[in-house]
């Protein structure tokens, strides 16, 4: 479905990401751990074509997003919901979600899809008059979901969904990943929680300085002592 190709990213001369290649098939729930500064954030902006790609390819069923503008890539069915969540606080929920569906085959189908998120994030279906500033973390947090399920993606790009949020609001938030994920779509899952990632996830890949250094599912990287330590920031048994 995607797959990543030799693809080097950089800030200026810094370079962020290299030579870093992966795939995501249809269906699947791919999680990338690794520590703060691992390049986690920027994978999934190069992904979502927020941040350009120096050399390497991506390709999404096909076509090779590499050289196309930011917009493009969610017509072609892939959509972020972007560390911090970046709401538009004065506008409502409602409004909010409505920005999500705006390419033309998700504005067709914006009344069915907010029956689905109001049905998946329920408390949200009560509060779409609300301005989005007015909500606790976790409900921005949905709305910035929903926002992105409201473009019917066929991939889904989560970055960090849980940072900020309490114990019992992030159990509550892999919950909700792990039902979007049952509805057949294909999620690549960043996040700094590496049990909960390793939880969900169909396979994993651990990310250091820009660089691919680990990929298998949970077992596999968790039965290996040096990987638990070291990359995952795991001691003793899991």
């Amino acid at each position: 479905m995607l797959e990543a190709r030799s693809i080097d990213v950089c800030y200026g001369q810094a370079r962020a990401l290299t030579g870093v290649s992966l795939s995501v098939e249809r269906g699947e729930l791919l999680s990338v751990v690794g520590a703060n500064g691992a390049g986690k954030s920027t994978l999934v902006n190069a992904i979502a074509g927020l941040h350009p790609i120096r050399s390497g390819s991506l390709v999404f069923d096909g076509v090779d997003l590499t050289a196309l503008p930011p917009h493009r890539f969610i017509a072609h069915g892939i959509a972020v919901v972007p560390e911090g969540r970046r709401l538009f606080a004065r506008m409502t929920v409602r409004e909010n979600l409505e920005l999500g569906s705006l390419v033309p085959a998700a504005r067709r189908e914006r009344g069915r899809s907010l029956a689905r998120v109001s049905e998946l994030f329920p408390v949200l279906a009560s509060r779409l008059d609300t301005p989005a500033g007015a909500l606790s973390g976790g409900q921005q947090q949905m709305v910035a979901i929903a926002r992105a399920l409201m473009a019917r993606p066929r991939l889904l790009l989560l970055d960090e969904p849980s940072l900020g949020l309490a114990p019992l609001v992030v159990t509550e938030m892999f919950d909700i990943v792990r039902a979007i994920h049952a509805e057949g779509v294909a999620i690549l899952l960043v996040e700094q929680n590496v049990a909960r990632a390793l939880e969900v996830a169909t396979r994993a890949l651990v990310l250091e300085e820009g660089r691919i250094v680990a990929e298998g599912d949970r077992a596999t990287l968790l039965a290996d002592s040096r990987l638990r330590e070291a990359y995952l920031g795991v001691v003793g048994d899991v």
